[in-house]
């Protein structure tokens, strides 16, 4: 016979054969950092790593608001058909980006790209624009 019932100040459940409150299961809250990544990635779209960031930089790629909004569109796209890893081709650069988390994992021109061998991608999307 279950011997807990609920206290009717605090609705927690007590063990009436004690009648002490029986401790729930508390979940860890995630540390801030992660709450604000999280809410920052769910907002934005695609997350761009320090690393890609600093390929765009030293490449000087720059891709417009309108162009990353495209982007993430289309890396979404490539995520429902189960795309997990992808290359993403623009007329002048070259991204990696990780559809699983929503993450630009690194970057380079378009030159560059075509003398590169790409592997661990299963995915390419091709956007001319």
């Amino acid at each position: 016979m279950d011997k807990t019932n609920f206290h009717p100040l605090h609705s927690l459940p007590v063990n009436r054969t004690h009648n002490k409150p029986v401790k729930a299961n508390k979940l860890t809250p995630a540390p801030f950092s992660l709450q604000l990544q999280s809410a920052i990635q769910s907002k934005n779209g695609l997350t761009i790593s320090k690393h890609a960031t600093e390929r765009l930089e030293q490449r000087g790629i720059n891709i417009s608001q309108e162009r990353w909004n495209r982007i993430e569109e289309k890396v979404s796209q490539a995520k429902a058909k189960g795309v997990s890893d992808s290359l993403v081709l623009l007329k002048d650069a070259a991204l990696i980006v990780s559809a699983k988390n929503n993450t630009v994992i690194t970057a380079m021109g378009r030159q560059e790209a075509a003398e590169q061998i790409f592997t661990n991608i299963n995915g390419t999307i091709v956007m001319e624009n």
